[in-house]
């Protein structure tokens, strides 16, 4: 939202303020008819941090090792 809120008129302001009064009322009335809340469809599991062997972590410091030994060698 670029709109800067100082830049819009009085009335732009109360027109803003009315849609969110129904969004809020409708969200409502949703949760009612569901009989659930916002804040419950909202809570996400933690994702799992995925782990490297010790033999990976090696296979990449061996290649990076390798690329770095080539790009110094080319600037000499």
């Amino acid at each position: 939202m670029s709109l800067l809120i100082t830049n819009l008129s009085a009335q732009q302001l109360r027109r803003a303020a009315d849609i969110k009064e129904k969004i809020e009322s409708l969200q409502n009335e949703l949760n009612q008819i569901l009989g659930s809340s916002t804040e419950a469809v909202a809570i996400v599991a933690p994702k799992k941090r995925r782990r490297m062997s010790a033999a990976g972590r090696a296979r990449i410091s061996a290649a990076a090792k390798i690329r770095w030994a080539k790009v110094k060698a080319k600037g000499k």
